[in-house]
């Protein structure tokens, strides 16, 4: 069975190894994949009661239909965006998602490129990499919504997915949920634990405004969770059900 301190140790020493395109590869996936921080608007008018001095029903009635137009204005806009986020997520941030899995498992024993997170697209499996990860984000996403704690569960037991895919970008989409799930059989809360031991640097991170978290808290959790996924990888092999 694995440790913390020596999944931390071995990531580390590879992350060091390869450090500027570790943090380069990092950074361009938070930027690709859900790093970016949502803006909710807020439209700002004038006062939206009517002043006792403004009694003509023509007046109320303009206004009240320019109010309107801008609303349903401002909800088209907001789900064309929205849209557009979704689609960028399904058909690109996904994929370059699993080139980013798939440069860290290559730096452990060799020197990953900025070129590997491209490797998604260029699998030869695109097709099946895209619905691969859309059933693993609905499936969090649907029994999330029945409670917190079930979609928190199934997160962990699909943690593998992205790694899977990432070495078999070809293999269909119920295999590598079960391989996922069988790797992660009595290790979901471990690695539950593994995740509250990053607290204090994620701390540090939000102190220095995310400059750590760009230039050493996000590419060393990438690589110890890479760390992870090679280990469940040999206890597969030595298990039979992968080959």
């Amino acid at each position: 069975m694995w440790t913390r301190e020596l999944l931390k140790r071995n990531a580390k020493e590879i992350f060091k190894r390869n450090y500027w395109t570790c943090v380069g590869v990092s950074l361009v996936l938070a930027a690709l994949t859900g790093g970016g921080s949502s803006v909710v608007g807020r439209i700002g008018g004038n006062d939206t009661s009517v002043s006792y001095h403004h009694y003509g029903s023509d007046y109320y009635y303009g206004d009240s239909a320019r109010g309107f137009m801008i609303s349903m204005v401002v909800v088209a806009v907001t789900l064309i965006v929205i849209l557009a986020v979704v689609a960028f997520t399904i058909f690109a941030g996904n994929v370059f998602k699993i080139g980013g899995c798939s440069f860290f498992i290559k730096n452990r024993t060799m020197t990953g490129t900025f070129g590997n997170l491209l490797d998604g697209f260029k699998s030869g499996h695109y097709g099946n990499v895209v619905k691969t990860m859309f059933f693993y984000d609905l499936y969090i996403a649907l029994w999330s919504l029945l409670l917190v704690v079930p979609g928190i569960i199934k997160s962990y037991e699909y943690r593998m997915v992205p790694y899977i895919l990432a070495e078999n970008p070809g293999m269909d989409s119920k295999q590598v949920f079960e391989i996922s799930k069988r790797m992660m059989n009595g290790q979901k809360m471990e690695t539950f634990i593994l995740d509250l031991s990053f607290i204090g640097w994620a701390l540090v991170a939000g102190i220095t405004c995310g400059i750590a978290g760009v230039f050493y808290v996000t590419p060393y959790v990438n690589a110890t969770n890479t760390e992870l996924y090679a280990f469940n990888k040999v206890q597969a092999y030595n298990e039979g059900y992968i080959r």
